[in-house]
């Protein structure tokens, strides 16, 4: 009698419970699927912009890298420029001073001598001007020798040669004093313009070091700073491609589509709809015919 009322029931509840259970499944794997979209696409857009900062970091780190090690050769080269432009003047204060020192010498005694010579010709010249009035005015002796015959006026005949060299010597003097000073000044002026000239360049390389030491000091600031930014963005990209890998057994690597599970479960749950139906005598008015 049960089966004569409904021989179908423990087939209809079976079947119910399927399509309830499928429908269950669809729910689920739909929210799943949101939650997959939701996760990967963020993942995704972690993954790009942590790839991006790392590849621009790298690049940054490259650039600074590059530029303190060409300040720190640039600070060396000006550093020695500074140092054998203190030694060629160092050099050329040494050698100014010995020649100021020999030049000064030399003038000195080219006064003196000039002083001396003119303070013998000045002798002569009297000695041999008075000796020429002395001697005439002397009475010869009855006994005096023949030689006394004419009164001593001095070597006369060597009186003018020996006056006209001292005056030649007195005459050198005086050009080797020109000649020195006109010498020393013309040392000192190159001196001073080659002293003027490297204190210029010293100063200026002096600063030129100066500001690369703190453009170096400030890139080496900014290369530790970029380095430690560099470990927590790599950091930041690690734990995102090792999320994303535990993202794809659920979310990529499901073996069939999203799409495909979606379809074939519609298709089964309404071959299951239809089935239903018909053992609910919806169909059984034609089976009977």
């Amino acid at each position: 009698m049960r089966v004569a009322e409904d021989p179908f029931t423990k087939v209809k509840k079976m079947i119910k419970d399927l399509i309830v259970r499928l429908m269950e499944e669809a729910n689920e794997e739909a929210e799943h699927k949101g939650w997959c979209d939701t996760e990967l696409s963020t993942n995704e857009q972690t993954r790009k912009e942590k790839t991006s900062a790392v590849e621009t970091l790298h690049a940054e780190i490259d650039e600074l890298s590059a530029s303190i090690a060409k300040l720190t050769q640039d600070i060396t080269d000006l550093q020695a420029e500074i140092a054998e432009s203190d030694k060629a003047v160092a050099e050329a204060t040494e050698l100014r001073n010995a020649e100021h020192e020999e030049n000064t010498q030399t003038i000195k005694d080219s006064t003196e001598a000039q002083t001396a010579v003119s303070q013998a010709v000045t002798v002569l010249k009297e000695f041999y001007e008075k000796a020429g009035e002395a001697t005439a005015l002397l009475q010869e002796p009855a006994d005096a020798p023949e030689s006394f015959d004419t009164p001593y006026t001095g070597m006369q005949s060597e009186n003018g040669g020996v006056l006209g060299m001292l005056e030649v010597i007195a005459s050198d003097f005086a050009r080797l004093e020109t000649d020195t000073k006109a010498s020393e000044a013309e040392a000192q002026r190159a001196y001073d313009n080659f002293s003027s000239e490297s204190a210029v360049n010293r100063a200026t390389n002096a600063k030129d070091v100066e500001h690369k030491e703190t453009k170096k000091i400030n890139q080496e600031s900014a290369l530790t700073q970029k380095k430690a930014d560099l470990e927590g963005t790599q950091k930041e990209l690690d734990a995102a491609l090792a999320y994303y890998d535990k993202l794809k057994p659920s979310c990529v690597d499901a073996g069939v589509s999203y799409e495909d599970r979606v379809a074939r479960r519609k298709d089964e749950i309404e071959s299951l709809q239809e089935a239903l139906k018909i053992l609910n005598g919806e169909e059984i008015a034609f089976l009977q015919k």
